[in-house]
């Protein structure tokens, strides 16, 4: 194990990370920006393992570091809100996230994030501006088996910002294989206020919202196509909820 990687399974290590980054995207969450929070009644009491977060994804960093600095709320028995952010002094760091490793690799903010618990996964090669999907690799796959087994999991399964990607069919093999508690979790918002990778702002004022919905009731013998199509509509990002989007009824207008 190298040693960066060493650092980030420190638990020290890991709340210092999360006190520096909270402390500094607090302010765009709470003062620049409004955040709303619903469901996390539906998280307060869960295993502190084999949690699998489902989610929608919007920008490559401010999504994950939302989800933290709830995370670590909840466990200071807030619920729907963050308050005042002492919740960092103790924070709750059994939570890994999975990351495109060409995006954590971009700098030096980025590395330093992987020290919250990063578990970078080669999911797409580039050419030429191109961008050719496939599955996970069988060793990130692994990566991601262990880190269930003693934590929580964040994955976004369009392994894109681009909104009604499809999913990819390596979550639902993880869910088959490890059969964890699933929580689909559906954002808004966060593409209007931060740029892609999530550290700038593009406008200020705007409405973000993260809702956790209950877990999903999942028949893991169920095909692995069956149990993607049940993630993409939790998380509302099947075709069903498409074709509701008003972007496509301004398509169908013009």
């Amino acid at each position: 194990m190298s040693f960066w990687k060493t650092l980030g399974e420190s638990q020290l290590v890991r709340k210092f990370v999360y006190a520096i980054v909270g402390v500094f995207t607090y302010p765009g969450l709470m003062f620049f920006n409004k955040l709303k929070i619903s469901g996390t009644e539906n998280i307060e009491k869960l295993s502190r393992k084999n949690v699998l977060f489902v989610s929608n994804h919007q920008t490559y960093f401010a999504d994950v570091i939302t989800f933290l600095h709830i995370f670590c709320a909840v466990k200071w028995r807030r619920r729907n809100r963050l308050g005042v952010p002492y919740y960092l002094l103790n924070p709750f760091t059994h939570v890994y996230y999975v990351a495109a490793e060409e995006t954590m690799k971009g700098s030096w903010i980025s590395r330093f994030f992987t020290l919250a618990g990063a578990l970078t996964v080669k999911r797409t090669w580039k050419k030429d501006g191109g961008e050719t999907r496939r599955g996970l690799d069988p060793s990130d796959t692994r990566k991601i088996e262990r880190a269930l087994g003693e934590n929580w999991v964040i994955t976004f399964p369009q392994g894109t910002t681009k909104p009604f990607s499809p999913g990819r069919k390596g979550t639902a093999y993880i869910i088959k294989h490890c059969k964890p508690v699933v929580i689909p979790v559906v954002i808004q918002g966060f593409w209007r206020a931060f740029n892609k990778k999530g550290l700038k702002f593009k406008k200020k004022g705007v409405q973000l919202s993260v809702t956790f919905k209950p877990p999903l009731f999942i028949d893991y013998d169920a095909p692995a196509e069956k149990i993607l199509e049940q993630i993409m509509d939790a998380i509302e990002q099947s075709k069903k909820y498409m074709m509701q989007g008003a972007h496509h009824w301004k398509l169908e207008e013009a």
